[in-house]
């Protein structure tokens, strides 16, 4: 009884001390969050202050997604880094809108050892900036060591610096992928798939352990589609050629120093506060070097200017509404039919904001703006039965793609009026795959076994604790035939091809969104904002309309983002990018969640280096 009596006490001592630490610690975390809030409620509703001769500065680390991310509270009490609130459409209205602002003076493209923005996000803005050089505005840009996809940007400028201890890489692209059948197999993890498509190669890093021919030749196609825009985009605005600069990619593949200078790729060779010196010029601030290379000559960061920035479709005033719907992350199943998840298209959630806009009469025609890899097969069609109720309806819908919209991407896409990518997009992947684990043999070299009951043969046909036998692959294969051919005939009737053409031009692979645009698998080349254009016109509503964006924020959500903002990107060392890549990859997998187990997903996350 006393040993009862004493354990009992020490643990009710331990739980009374545990609950006074949590209290100590919310209590901490609730001040904080109150004292944020407290902060913030004297800044909403205040935009940055603009003043005469001011430089925009663009910082090429700026994280630009689609549409507003949502804001986790519990960044506010642990002081983690919060989603960036600048959209693609706002840093293109902020170019746009400078450029004719007389308070700007100038653009300044500061570089990065990071890009925030996809490949076919940058196609869109690059007009903008264009623009704002053509106002007679001077466009300056800097870095210590410029890549192909920030040069791709930079190469714009009126004038390029390059620090004198920096470079220009311009030695190409590369695409490599680990190979992991081997290792699995030492492991004594079994892995067998289903898939339909020549080029469906999700399922290859598991079963190969090296790279097919087909995933090979489709990669190098991608690939190759993808450099000759970078190549173009860069030299067209510096008078060079794109041989040129293959030629640098194939001879030298980095310009040092003066030699960049010399071949034309940069027009300065300076330090950070030489440049910086020379914005000061330009705001009037005077010649002399500024002591603070951050901070020290007039500016507005584009993330701070677009804060003061109106836009002019969603302020009209009209009854006819154009609803822009974003679809941005990988497809899952289920939901809780409302948008819950940031970066994550759940499958009952969009289709519900679909069927609240069909049944909407003020709303004429949907703009579906698709930034995803695909995933959830069951999701995808669920997605794409809503699509074409709201054509059935009489409200045409425009797909406006952005930097990747394939597979489960593409299979939501394809039944619509009309379909806008960039040259750059990543889409296509038109095929099906299931994968299967077998972790028998790494239970019997752990000690571990296992043992059921069942009422039927193929009761535990999903089992992951022995292998499928063949008639279960037979069965499991027929299953995602089913789907591929469901694919097939959704593409040949919503792109107007025959199917045995579909046929030809599926098989898994991916395609780059000018050679889509060449198969007849995406309308025409363009942005989001041409995308409007076109269901504005579909539609027939002139200039008597409004824009309207989904989701539409919580009125929690307004509230954080009238004080809560970050803009730039957190640079990292390689051996964490290289870890937040496995967090990357794991997180992805977490959406792998089709009941039938069988996805509509792009073979690999590409990512140009």
């Amino acid at each position: 009884m006393r040993q009862f009596l004493k354990y009992t006490l020490a643990s009710l001592t331990g739980s009374i001390l545990f609950c006074l630490l949590l209290g100590f610690l919310l209590a901490l975390g609730a001040v904080g969050l109150v004292g944020v809030i407290v902060a913030g409620l004297g800044k909403e509703g205040e935009a940055p202050t603009v003043e005469k001769d001011t430089v925009l500065v663009y910082d090429l680390s700026t994280v630009i997604p689609d549409s507003p991310e949502a804001i986790d509270p519990s960044t506010l009490v642990l002081g983690t880094q919060a989603p960036s609130q600048l959209t693609l459409r706002q840093a293109v209205l902020a170019l746009e809108e400078a450029a004719t602002d007389d308070r700007i003076t100038a653009l300044y493209l500061k570089g990065s050892t990071e890009l925030g923005a996809g490949l076919a996000s940058q196609a869109e803005m690059q007009p903008a900036i264009a623009a704002f050089q053509a106002a007679g505005k001077p466009v300056l840009a800097y870095d210590i060591s410029w890549s192909e996809r920030e040069y791709a940007v930079a190469s714009l400028a009126d004038t390029i610096y390059l620090n004198p201890f920096g470079e220009i890489e311009m030695n190409g692209l590369y695409a490599e992928t680990m190979y992991q059948a081997d290792a699995l197999e030492k492991l004594g993890v079994g892995v067998q798939v289903t898939r339909v498509g020549r080029y469906k190669s999700a399922v290859e890093p598991l079963i190969r352990d090296t790279m097919s021919p087909e995933e090979r030749e489709q990669t190098q196609r991608l690939l190759g589609d993808v450099w000759q825009n970078l190549l173009a985009t860069a030299a067209t605005p510096r008078d060079l050629t794109p041989q040129q600069l293959q030629t640098i990619a194939n001879t030298q593949g980095f310009l040092f120093g003066a030699e960049a200078e010399t071949q034309k790729l940069a027009d300065a060779i300076a330090y950070e506060d030489e440049v910086i010196t020379a914005l000061r010029q330009l705001t009037g601030e005077g010649d002399e070097k500024a002591e603070d290379s951050d901070l020290d000559f007039r500016q507005i960061s584009l993330a701070g200017y677009a804060a003061t920035v109106d836009d002019p479709l969603t302020s009209r005033r009209s009854s006819n509404q154009v609803a822009l719907v974003y679809a941005e992350g990988p497809i899952i199943d289920g939901g809780n039919g409302d948008f819950s998840q940031t970066g994550i298209i759940e499958g009952n959630a969009l289709a519900r904001q679909l069927r609240q806009l069909r049944q909407d009469d003020e709303v004429k025609a949907v703009v579906l703006r698709v930034n995803s890899p695909g995933g959830s097969a069951t999701a995808s069609e669920v997605i794409l039965r809503e699509i074409q109720l709201v054509r059935e309806a009489g409200k045409p819908v425009v797909v406006s793609m952005g930097n990747v919209a394939a597979s489960g991407g593409y299979w939501i896409a394809s039944q619509a009026d009309a379909i806008l990518a960039q040259p750059t997009t990543i889409t296509g992947s038109i095929g099906v795959y299931g994968i299967f684990l077998n972790l028998e043999e790494l239970g019997t070299k752990v000690g571990v076994n296992w043992d059921g009951v069942k009422t039927s043969e193929l009761a535990d046909i999903f089992s992951s604790t022995r292998p499928k036998t063949a008639a279960e692959l037979t069965i499991l294969q027929r299953s995602v035939d089913a789907i591929y051919d469901s694919f097939l005939d959704r593409v040949a009737e919503g792109r107007d091809l025959t199917r045995p053409a579909v046929a030809e031009l599926a098989q898994g692979r991916v395609w780059s969104g000018q050679a889509a645009l060449d198969l007849g698998l995406v309308d025409e080349l363009g942005g989001v904002n041409d995308a409007i254009a076109t269901a504005v016109e579909l539609a027939e509503l002139g200039d008597d309309w409004r824009l309207q964006e989904y989701p539409e924020p919580s009125e929690w959500q307004q509230f954080l983002r009238g004080f809560f903002s970050t803009e730039v990107a957190q640079a990292h060392d390689p051996l964490t990018t290289q870890v937040l890549k496995f967090v990357d990859d794991a997180q992805l997998l977490r959406t792998l969640n089709d009941p039938r187990g069988i996805y509509l997903l792009m073979p690999y996350q590409f990512v140009v280096k």
